[in-house]
């Protein structure tokens, strides 16, 4: 027999209680980056709670990798402190995946449990978590019934970029091989309950060019013993802006932003050094190939003709995807939930998910679920509070997505 979304959603809400005291929680214990061994170890307890066998996922992180990321600016990041557990057997399996690092955001609310360092829950991921968590729940009281498994994907370092990257490059999808992914964003802005989901490209691909340029210094009386970087920064910038005006199609969504230039210590010194941080977010798969390509050719031509050095780190973040197919089989289910009439398809947002690195791989669908309503602080703020009565009603969609996909595409286990 068929478990009911109903019945999901019951056991959703008898949840309730547990549910918010996993999210309140890992709200007082916000850790950033891909090491998050406080985080990762409640949630291997709880899971141990349940029963459930889970694995590290993750492992060292690169050296080259750990390298770039401290020239960008984050803390050295030696390892990712990933987690992935199983529910069910065999094929076919569904991934369900929650990130659970925070921002380096001092807290500034009234909370109870309001985070007291500098860093601080405000894009929503302990709640993504503690859903996650309760939907993992409702599946190993149900896995008897299960058409299949059900992987479990818990995710550091999404602020970076590349968490879910590394979990991906560390057998996530694999073991047993993952054939359809889900993935679900709290939204403080939308009202408790929506739920909004993009087909196609769903969320804007990033690729952040960290550029040091090395000039010679002296004294500002002397330019012509000197190689000035600052200038050499100025007609860089300058020079890739240029880039998203003119060879980028108008049609295509194109953001260029260089949120860094620094370098200089006096008005009559030049200095040795500058810095230069570019942005690019896209839309468009094929304008980013091309300004991909194109930007490090300016950055390059502008450095060599005016005689500097210069050294450039690149991240890249791929678009997520929601697959058409998995889109159009799932929103009845996210329906069934939460009422037909608050599913929306919405437009791609132009912020950037590192989910794309598991829908590069394989069928999956990103959705944003309302967690408060308009007018309230946005992701992100210090000020960003939750309607926890989101959280039952994002571990039923989790765990009835799951189950209603595996019904199916799935068999009869044996």
């Amino acid at each position: 027999m068929a478990i009911s979304a109903e019945e999901v959603k019951k056991r959703a809400y008898d949840l309730k209680d547990q549910i918010t005291q996993d999210r309140r929680y890992l709200h007082q214990i916000p850790e950033i980056g891909t090491d998050l061994p406080k985080t990762s170890a409640y949630i291997k307890k709880r899971l141990d709670e349940m029963g459930i066998p889970w694995k590290d996922c993750g492992g060292p992180i690169p050296p080259k990798m750990t390298e770039d990321f401290v020239e960008a600016g984050f803390p050295r990041m030696e390892k990712e402190t990933g987690v992935t557990a199983l529910i069910g057997h065999g094929s076919p399996c569904i991934l369900l995946r929650a990130d659970m690092d925070a921002l380096p955001v001092r807290e500034d609310n009234d909370l109870e449990f309001r985070s007291c360092s500098s860093t601080g829950h405000m894009c929503g991921h302990d709640s993504h978590a503690a859903m996650l968590l309760g939907a993992a729940q409702i599946l190993k009281d149900m896995e008897s019934e299960l058409k299949g498994s059900v992987k479990l994907m818990f995710q550091p370092g999404e602020e970076t970029g590349a968490g879910a990257r590394v979990m991906v490059e560390d057998g996530a999808l694999t073991d047993p091989k993952v054939d359809a992914a889900f993935g679900l964003h709290v939204q403080p802005t939308d009202r408790t309950g929506e739920v909004g989901y993009a087909v196609g490209v769903n969320s804007a691909s990033l690729d952040s060019f960290i550029l040091k340029i090395h000039g010679r210094g002296g004294h500002s009386s002397q330019p012509q013993l000197c190689t000035d970087p600052l200038m050499i920064m100025n007609q860089v910038y300058q020079a890739v802006n240029l880039l998203a005006t003119r060879e980028a199609d108008p049609a295509a969504m194109v953001a260029l932003t260089c949120g860094v230039a620094k370098g200089g210590t006096a008005v009559n010194i030049i200095p040795d050094e500058a810095e230069l941080h570019i942005g690019l977010r896209t839309l468009d798969v094929e304008a980013a190939e091309h300004l991909k390509q194109r930007i490090p050719e300016v950055i390059d031509h502008y450095v060599k003709a005016w005689n500097g050095e210069y050294d450039l780190t690149i991240f890249h973040t791929p678009c997520t995807f929601s697959n058409e197919e998995l889109c159009r089989e799932m929103v009845p289910h996210i329906g069934e939930i939460v009422g037909e009439e608050n599913v929306h398809q919405i437009p791609p947002m132009t912020g950037t998910e590192d989910f794309g690195y598991v829908t590069k791989e394989v069928p999956g669908m990103f959705a944003f679920i309302g967690a408060g309503k308009p007018g309230n602080a946005p992701l992100h703020s210090p000020k960003m509070i939750l309607d926890e009565e989101v959280l039952p009603i994002g571990a039923a969609v989790h765990a009835n997505a799951a189950i209603a996909w595996l019904e199916e595409h799935g068999k009869e286990n044996n």
